[in-house]
């Protein structure tokens, strides 16, 4: 995926739920902070953005983004790409990470805007996870340099989670440096 997919998939998101202020939280959140050209393969793989919003409680955006742009969709079959609906509380993120979100507001994304995670927030969140997938993806922007290990040891102590999932965190940052 690319910027102007991404700008795609949030001006579609906007128009079809009616709210601008849109958070990317999965691997294309990467795409806030660069473009493609400017990041390892593993970084961009993936065709899919997963989309959130601040005012959601009950999902009901996230399940109208599903509908409508969603895997399988006729977006989806028509462009190649689609955005997953998901709340914000899926990804497990450094406290602050709101203020540090790089804006990405573009022309084409209007009427909405993304909020994108800043790098080591997503790197961190993916490590939270632990796929084979975040593995390689974490892998990909350490060997890069595009993220630095002492910084993604700095947010995974920002971590509001139990002192054993902060250190398999850190064990991880480790094993993909």
């Amino acid at each position: 995926m690319n910027r102007e997919q991404l700008a795609h998939i949030i001006r579609a998101a906007a128009t079809i739920t009616g709210d601008g202020d849109i958070v990317i939280i999965g691997s294309q959140s990467i795409l806030g902070a660069a473009d493609v050209d400017e990041l390892p393969e593993a970084a961009t793989m993936s065709m899919e953005a997963d989309v959130a919003f601040f005012d959601d409680d009950k999902a009901a955006k996230a399940d109208e983004v599903d509908g409508a742009i969603g895997e399988l969709s006729q977006f989806h079959e028509t462009f190649g790409y689609y955005a997953q609906g998901v709340e914000i509380r899926t990804a497990v993120l450094p406290v602050g990470w709101e203020d540090r979100a790089e804006l990405l507001d573009r022309v084409d994304s209007r009427p909405g805007f993304g909020r994108c995670l800043e790098p080591h927030d997503l790197v961190v969140s993916k490590l939270v996870a632990g796929r084979q997938k975040d593995l390689e993806f974490a892998r990909a922007l350490i060997e890069y340099e595009f993220v630095a290990v002492s910084k993604l040891h700095e947010r995974a102590e920002m971590l509001d989670q139990p002192n054993a999932v902060v250190r398999r965190v850190r064990t991880l940052i480790a094993r993909c440096s």
